[in-house]
């Protein structure tokens, strides 16, 4: 298992469901260095796919380390994505909704 298939699982254990109560959205993370990913959150529910989405509200691109990083909350979101590490692309607002669905 790689270190994001690892850091995705992670993800999944710490979902929110009520944060996602009534949601339909699409979160693609595109990973420079691994396979890309995409989350599905809708009416409280949450699953991760390999690949693409065509249907993305936002795309989230990094280097597996950041997203490992943003994920366990040793790297704060906003500090790399001032730095550069994290780019997002598309509603950026939903990049902050990440932390209610995934809480640290």
């Amino acid at each position: 298992m790689s270190n994001v298939d690892e850091t995705i699982q992670g993800m999944k254990a710490k979902f929110n469901p009520s944060a996602a109560a009534g949601l339909d959205l699409v979160f693609q993370f595109n990973i420079t260095d691994a396979e890309n990913y995409y989350l599905v959150v809708k009416d409280g529910t949450c699953d991760f796919h390999k690949g693409e989405s065509a249907d993305a509200n936002v795309t989230l691109i990094m280097d597996s380390e950041t997203m490992q990083g943003v994920i366990s909350g040793e790297t704060d979101g906003m500090q790399a994505f001032m730095a550069g590490k994290l780019r997002a692309e598309g509603d950026m607002m939903l990049a902050l909704k990440l932390s209610e669905l995934f809480p640290a």
